[in-house]
């Protein structure tokens, strides 16, 4: 099939909208009609090149669309399916998955790392030329082939604008504070990082009955969004010493904080601002190589628990359904995300928006 897809030829470079071939399903795959793509952090990550991910690559992760084709093998998913796609896929079989974690899951690793399928290939060519999948999605593009397991099938009455952001943004975000976490009411919380994945933390942490609920960012003019995602308090990071800020607020120290952003000197101020007995989750993927430099003495002394958070730390093929029929009940915000939309051709224009730091989401029309 003949395609348009935005292709990143080289870090810190404008991504080009190329025509490309798709090669159709092979066994155990899906091809889907790529409706609404969203614009995220990780994304931008590989655009500056602070991913070791291999390129040419079509970027984009975050998306929902109809399935078109399926390959041989298939269940659970034929054409006409809206479908929500999913960037950590699970084989289902191994220890991981097995136990609730597939997120971890070590047989979809190398399709996420090497840029191809299961088989070892690509099915993205531009001008005879193979073009690798983006962490197994690549769906900056009107149509993508993923393996099966790579998709979750929603509701048709779900705006796939709105379903798309829930694919990374919203299952991460509000993941990392029912799973990762498990916020319980009345615990007081910080997310440092008001982004599309810090609102969502924000906004998960407030419907588990959290109080108060802090948010830290570096640009002020985003406390009246926080505040709209369920904030009860903000922070100008920069205008002072966030830590004492987070303290005075929380009376010593947020049970819980999040950082949501990826910045080492960050994480380590998230820690800051944890209480003694408390917990640090990170959830912001920081840039291949980085550090983060703790003292074990009052992590050991003061009982501090630091954890990772990927992907929201659930099971996705669950906890998007769910959070969708929450959207639904109108007790899970979404439409508020989506700051602004762009055409596929406008690719640059979105991620120059993005990367401003202004906005919550962006979100890409494929089909035009």
């Amino acid at each position: 099939r003949r395609i348009r897809a935005a292709v990143l030829w080289e870090v810190h470079r404008p991504l080009a909208v190329e025509e490309a071939e798709l090669a159709a399903p092979r066994e155990g795959e899906v091809e889907v009609r790529v409706e609404a793509a969203g614009v995220c952090g990780s994304d931008i990550h590989q655009l500056l090149g602070e991913y070791r991910l291999p390129l040419p690559c079509v970027p984009g992760h975050e998306g929902a669309g109809v399935v078109a084709r399926v390959g041989p093998g298939v269940q659970g998913v034929r054409p006409g399916d809206h479908v929500v796609l999913l960037w950590r896929s699970a084989c289902g079989h191994c220890s991981w998955c097995l136990d609730g974690r597939p997120a971890l899951c070590e047989n979809a690793v190398a399709i996420r790392q090497r840029g191809v399928m299961a088989d070892g290939e690509s099915r993205i060519r531009v001008g005879g030329r193979p073009v690798h999948h983006f962490i197994g999605v690549s769906c900056w593009a009107e149509y993508c082939v993923l393996p099966a397991a790579a998709v979750v099938p929603i509701a048709a009455d779900i705006p796939l604008e709105v379903a798309a952001l829930v694919g990374c943004g919203v299952v991460t975000g509000v993941g990392a504070a029912w799973n990762a976490a498990e916020v319980r009411p009345w615990q007081s919380v910080a997310v440092f990082g008001c982004g599309g994945v810090g609102l969502n933390v924000i906004q998960g942490a407030a419907l588990s009955g959290a109080h108060p609920v802090v948010a830290v960012d570096a640009r002020p003019e985003k406390a009246e969004l926080a505040r709209r995602f369920g904030a009860t308090h903000f922070v100008a990071a920069g205008a002072g010493d966030a830590v004492r800020a987070v303290s005075d607020l929380t009376g010593g120290g947020a049970d819980v904080a999040f950082e949501v952003v990826g910045i080492p000197a960050l994480q380590e101020t998230a820690v800051a601002a944890t209480r003694r007995g408390g917990t640090t989750v990170l959830v912001g993927v920081a840039p291949t190589g980085s550090t983060v430099h703790l003292d074990p003495e009052v992590v050991v002394q003061q009982d501090r628990t630091i954890r990772g958070c990927i992907y929201g730390s659930g099971r996705p093929d669950r906890d998007i359904p769910r959070l969708l029929r929450l959207f639904a009940a109108g007790r899970l915000k979404l439409g508020e995300l989506m700051s602004r939309r762009y055409a596929l051709g406008e690719i640059n224009e979105a991620v120059a928006a993005m990367r401003a730091g202004d906005l919550a989401r962006v979100v890409i029309d494929t089909q035009r």
